[in-house]
């Protein structure tokens, strides 16, 4: 297949990129060429800020693909934008959505497709509802073929998934764990959540690909498996051979007490128990098996960050901000006491 993505080298599209790349299909990457550095040697790039339409429109002149992927359109005028450029250019095109925009909080734990999409908790959510409600307009309107990708929490070798981090990402948090420090798990850790590697969700993405089935449908794509937060950060500690000490707060005081998107993050999603039926994927992809278990991948991960200080961000800010939520909570014990 011939397939252009928008990005191509995030924590999602990266695996599937590779993917690609390594069964022989010809595949380009619009992007600014800023994380281009490890791609296949196959992989065409067409550097380009898409924000830039002329530009964008200019490098595209003359070309045509049998899918493209939007990773990183967040907004409605950004999937204008590109309805205008790939209206004509593409037999597919897949956006990728996110599962957070499913309900919150859900009235049954287990997801489906047809789980409604209303958060009121989280605009970045919301915002993907509105790109997904334009582009099936464009679709029932229009024929423009659009496929809807919904990811939940899909991580790498270069991020260990976890409920609460600060901006610079989660190496605070192992850090804090190989140091012996307590370690802020929301609510009592024991809400199920899913986390997927991207190498899985990469198998599913690609069976999607060149399906007539998919246009004009939504699917998600996660693993099958949903294990407690306690198993996850229990799972960390393992890897680094550490003693994990966990601090245990409710997602609304955390929201409460920070200027971090808590409410969006955690009451709009992750707080939340879920579990994802992956069956109607499975009808198009029969093939698809996610095979990489919450325990093995963060295993994987934590022994790629920690052999590769570029992940290592320091967040000192956050690192202050736990000290100060454990003191101030830990004082409030001792006064009701």
């Amino acid at each position: 297949m011939k397939v252009l993505f928008i990005g191509g080298t995030g924590i999602i599209s990266m695996a599937i990129t590779r993917l690609l790349a390594e069964r022989g299909d010809e595949v380009y990457l619009l992007n600014r060429g800023n994380r281009n550095d490890t791609l296949p040697e196959n992989v065409k790039v067409i550097k380009c800020d898409i924000s830039d339409e002329a530009n964008a429109a200019k490098l595209l002149e003359g070309m045509s693909f049998d899918c493209v992927g939007e990773f990183i359109g967040f907004v409605p005028s950004q999937l204008e934008r590109d309805y205008r450029l790939f209206r004509d250019k593409t037999r597919q095109f897949i956006y990728i959505s996110s599962a957070s925009a499913y309900q919150k909080p859900p009235k049954g734990y287990v997801i489906t497709e047809d789980t409604p999409l209303e958060n009121p908790y989280w605009e970045y959510s919301r915002n993907k509802k509105a790109c997904e409600d334009y582009l099936m307009e464009r679709y029932r309107q229009d024929g423009f073929p659009v496929t809807i990708v919904r990811p939940s929490h899909t991580y790498d070798e270069r991020s260990v998934p976890l409920g609460v981090h600060g901006n610079n990402g989660s190496w605070q948090v192992v850090k804090r764990i190989m140091d012996g420090k307590q370690v802020i798990i929301h609510g009592d850790g024991s809400s199920l959540w899913t986390i997927t590697h991207n190498s899985d969700f990469a198998k599913g993405f690609v069976g999607l690909m060149g399906n007539p089935k998919a246009i004009g449908e939504a699917f998600h794509i996660t693993s099958d498996e949903s294990v407690s937060w306690n198993h996850i950060y229990q799972s960390i500690a393992d890897a680094l051979g550490k003693e994990l000490r966990p601090y245990y707060v409710s997602s609304q005081t955390l929201a409460d007490m920070s200027s971090y998107d808590f409410t969006g993050s955690l009451i709009g999603d992750k707080a939340n128990s879920v579990v994802f039926d992956n069956s109607k994927l499975k009808k198009l992809v029969p093939d698809f098996k996610a095979e990489v278990s919450a325990k093995e991948g963060i295993k994987r991960t934590v022994e790629y960050v920690l052999a590769h200080k570029e992940y290592q961000n320091e967040d000192e800010e956050f690192d202050r901000w736990c000290d100060k939520v454990i003191a101030v909570l830990d004082n409030a014990k001792e006064a009701v006491k």
